[in-house]
This record gives structure tokens, C-alpha cells and sequence, in this order.
């Protein structure tokens, strides 16, 4: 399992996501949340904790996606010899919007269902006559709603979230305030889960019907295509630099051996292991010795990709050339009309 959790980017994304949604929960079960108890400070600072982190969490999750980075390459390169295909674009804009924003969701949701932060923005709107079963205008207080301070009832209700305050020590009035305002807030956060899960459940099996299943399986195909040729060029420059490198190295020694200032003894092991590298430096150096080369193909590869057409005429296993590509364009559309026709 985990060989192919390593082998496979989509897996590592969904991975790194899940991991980023754990933290999100443990950040918010460490992370001691106050409220400052003022009228003008509560709903601001409660809905900039309940916001900002989200924000930070979906920028983070599109940081650490494969996706994102090839995304964009597929979307800034230049046309050259090979064409674009928006679908594609689309389909990995769409994975990685999907994987960013699971840590935000999960987030928003624990705080709904906690509550806390809910009853802190929140409290204030509560008509306090709802516990009183009296109305009595401002600034007096309703019966039940301790005022023997002298303060307004829009502060007093500020203060309901501060539960060691002075106003509400051994007060009902502040436990059922703080029930009824999570009771909201719960509500509001099984609501949204709800609907994400019906949501999901309802695109799932509607959308087969109204996409073209072939044409979704080669817009997957082609965008797995270029996570893996952008991680197999990665692995043939770092081979092509390391062996450029050991190049370099090797021939700087030569030439200082040669020189008649330092005379340096070269060992024979050296020897026979310069000759056993010499062998493979010129595979994976293809040719690309020279630092203008190495990068004219860099060059290239961003400005004009080779098309995709791995057509080759080298035999095949059974010795046999392969037929012109007319002829082998010929052969299929019969095979096709025989079988289906």
C-alpha cells in the first residue's frame, strides 16, 4: 500500500488533504479561543476566527498540491508543437479545488458544532425578553437578566460568552442564552454538512449522465499523462546533471594531473573507474555536453514540447518492420469495420 501511495500523485494530494484537515481539527481543539465580551468586538473578532484560518488552509492546500503546479504549466506554456486541451485544464482545476478545500470545510464545520464561536458574534442579537416572557425597552432589564450594574443590556449580553465574569456568576439567564445560540449554531453546521454529502451523492449519479464517459476518461488519461512526463523529465535532468557534474569533476582532475605544476599521482582504480564511467556518462548525457546545449534543450522543452506521436520505425519483437503509418492507419479502420460492422 504505501509503494503505491508513493508512486501515485493523486493518492499523495488526497494524503496531504487529509492530513490537512487532522491538523485543522487538533489547531482548533489546542487553540484557546477568548472573546474579547464587547459589543463592537465580538461578531468582528468571532467571524475573523472563523474565517481567516479557512483562508489560510485553502491557499496552504493549494500550495502543497501536485495538481496546482501542473496546472499551470499546462495553462502558461506556449502552444508549440503540441496542441491545448482546456478539458484537461479544467479537470485539474477542478481536482484541486475539491482537495483545497476539505481543511476550510472541516474547519468551519468543527466551530459550528462547537459553538463557541457562534455564541461569542451572535449573542448579542438575542432578544432577551425570549427568557423572560416580559418586554421592558432599554436600558432597563428584562426580569432574570441581571443589570444591578448599571450597564446597557446590548453590553450585558456581550458578556454572555465570558462565563467567569462577575454579572453572571451561578446565573441561568447566561446557560440558557448559550444553549439557545449553539443550538443555532449546531444546526447551521449539520445543515451545511448536509448538504455537501447530498450534493456529492446526487453529482456522483447524475453527472454519468450527462457527461460523455469516453471523453472524461481521456481528459483523466492526458492530465495523468502530464504529471508523469513532468516527473520523468525531473528524473532524467537531475541523472543528466549529476552525470554532467561527475563529468566535469573528472576531466578538471585529468587536466590537473597533466599539469606540469602539481603533480598528482592517479591511481588505477581511478582509472578503471573512469572507464567504466565513461560508458554510461555518454547514455544519459545524449549528447548534451556543453553548457549552451543543455540550455537550447531546456529552451526547447517549455517553448516547443515534442508532439505527441511516439510513432518509431524500429522492428518489432518478431524482427518484422513496422508498415508505413498509412498502411497502419488502413489496417485499423478495417479491423474496426469488421468487428463492429
Amino acid at each position: 500500500m504505501f509503494p503505491y501511495f508513493q508512486s501515485n500523485s493523486e493518492s499523495i494530494s488526497n494524503g496531504i488533504c487529509i492530513i490537512l484537515a487532522l491538523v485543522s481539527v487538533k489547531l482548533y481543539t489546542s487553540f484557546d479561543f477568548n472573546c474579547p465580551c464587547l459589543p463592537q468586538y465580538n461578531k468582528l473578532y468571532s467571524l475573523g476566527v472563523m474565517i481567516v484560518p479557512p483562508i489560510i488552509l485553502f491557499f496552504l492546500g493549494v500550495l502543497v498540491n501536485r495538481h496546482t503546479g501542473v496546472m499551470m504549466d499546462e495553462w502558461m506554456r506556449p502552444m508549440g508543437n503540441r496542441s491545448k486541451n482546456p478539458s484537461v485544464v479544467k479537470y485539474l482545476f477542478s481536482a484541486m479545488l475539491q482537495r483545497a478545500l476539505l481543511a476550510p470545510m472541516v474547519w468551519i464545520l468543527v466551530t459550528l458544532l462547537d459553538g463557541k464561536i457562534f455564541i461569542c458574534a451572535f449573542s448579542v442579537s438575542v432578544d432577551p425578553t425570549i427568557f423572560s416572557g416580559t418586554y421592558i425597552s432599554l436600558p432597563t432589564a428584562p426580569p432574570g437578566l441581571p443589570n444591578n450594574t448599571g450597564l446597557e443590556v446590548t453590553r450585558i449580553m456581550a458578556k454572555i460568552p465570558c462565563k467567569e465574569d462577575a454579572i453572571f456568576r451561578n446565573s441561568s439567564f447566561r446557560k440558557a442564552v448559550s444553549r439557545y445560540v449553539r443550538c443555532y449554531s449546531q444546526a447551521v453546521g449539520w445543515s451545511i454538512l448536509l448538504f455537501l454529502i447530498v450534493l456529492g451523492a446526487m453529482g456522483r449519479l447524475i453527472k454519468p449522465c450527462f457527461d460523455d464517459q469516453a471523453t472524461f476518461l481521456q481528459t483523466r488519461y492526458w492530465s495523468n499523462y502530464l504529471d508523469v512526463e513532468q516527473k520523468l523529465f525531473d528524473e532524467t535532468c537531475v541523472l543528466h546533471a549529476r552525470d554532467f557534474a561527475r563529468k566535469c569533476v573528472v576531466q578538471f582532475f585529468e587536466d590537473m594531473r597533466e599539469d606540469t605544476i602539481l603533480h598528482l599521482p592517479f591511481q588505477p582504480t581511478i582509472i578503471s573507474v573512469k572507464d567504466e564511467w565513461d560508458d554510461e556518462d555518454e547514455d544519459r548525457l545524449h549528447g548534451i555536453t556543453k553548457h549552451d546545449q543543455v540550455d537550447q534543450l531546456l529552451n526547447k522543452w517549455y517553448y516547443n514540447k515534442p508532439e505527441l506521436d511516439i510513432y518509431s520505425p524500429l522492428p518489432n519483437k518478431i524482427g518484422i518492420p513496422w508498415p508505413p503509418r498509412e498502411c497502419t492507419e488502413t489496417i485499423h479502420t478495417y479491423i474496426y469495420i469488421y468487428i463492429y460492422i
